[in-house]
């Protein structure tokens, strides 16, 4: 063999790609999970609820019956942009503390 030759040490690309692997696992089951939790947000003292997933699937809107009677279609809109950006931004929070750690671990390289 010749002089100063290293060989490629196999051990340590093996252990990388097992570590690539195991967090890849780790982002399914955290994604997985996510699209299973659900956050609520609420608008006009709770006249308006809209409820989003993890993985931001709106999944329910709620409107209490006595403000259709005396709403105007404006102000429920307002009041459904007003909850469903709420809840949007209440489930991208909690997917980012999920996600987050699996992110900022990364791979030791």
């Amino acid at each position: 063999m010749a002089k100063g030759y290293k060989a490629p040490k196999k051990n340590k690309q093996a252990g990388m790609m097992g570590q690539l692997q195991q967090l890849q696992e780790q982002l399914q089951v955290a994604q997985e999970q996510l699209a299973e939790e659900t956050v609520t947000a609420t608008a006009g003292g709770g006249v308006v609820a809209v409820t989003v997933t993890g993985d931001q699937r709106c999944t329910e809107i709620v409107i209490e019956p006595d403000l259709l009677q005396d709403a105007d279609a404006e102000m429920l809109q307002d009041l459904l942009l007003t909850a469903f950006n709420s809840a949007l931004d209440q489930s991208r929070e909690m997917a980012a503390d999920r996600l987050g750690p699996l992110a900022q671990g990364g791979l030791p390289f």
